[in-house]
């Protein structure tokens, strides 16, 4: 695996660095390609731990789920935000967590923030405090987390 992130990583930046350039002269080639080795080696430098995911098969159902809330999300909070008359309550859940694997915290972090409507606000002792624009239900947010993003996160990483 660590042979193909060293393979891998620098043909991500440097396809990325042409694109935002938009030129595949010689000069950006190889300005991008002695960024990427250099960037590429100086990232496993920062990346004290090393992630160990098992079931790699169930990061498509996850990434559908996602995409798919965050869909539902957009149009919901559009239609708070459209709706100028209807009051909204804004509120704080604390979910307590069971993951312990950072990578996949930091994995439900982005998929808790990527949704319209809510925000990762912070996690101490294992409890993630979590902003809601409207907050109806509160248990319902707490098994929403759990049981949808949570416990795949789990299977995935521990």
């Amino acid at each position: 695996m660590r042979r193909l992130y060293w393979f891998l990583l620098p043909l991500v930046l440097l396809a990325l660095w042409l694109v935002l350039n938009q030129s595949l002269s010689a000069g950006q080639i190889a300005l991008g390609a002695a960024l990427a080795l250099w960037l590429g080696y100086a990232s496993t430098r920062l990346r004290p731990l090393r992630s160990r995911p098992h079931r790699l098969w169930l990061f498509p159902g996850l990434l559908w789920r996602v995409a798919v809330d965050i869909a539902k999300s957009n149009i919901a909070v559009g239609r708070l935000i459209i709706d100028h008359r209807r009051e909204f309550n804004p509120g704080y859940v604390h979910i307590p967590l069971d993951l312990r694997d950072p990578h996949a915290q930091a994995l439900l972090g982005c998929i808790v923030t990527y949704t319209p409507g809510t925000v990762w606000v912070d996690v101490s002792d294992n409890t993630l405090t979590l902003h809601v624009l409207d907050l109806e239900n509160e248990q319902a947010w707490i098994d929403l987390i759990k049981q949808r993003y949570e416990r795949t996160l789990k299977e995935i990483f521990e």
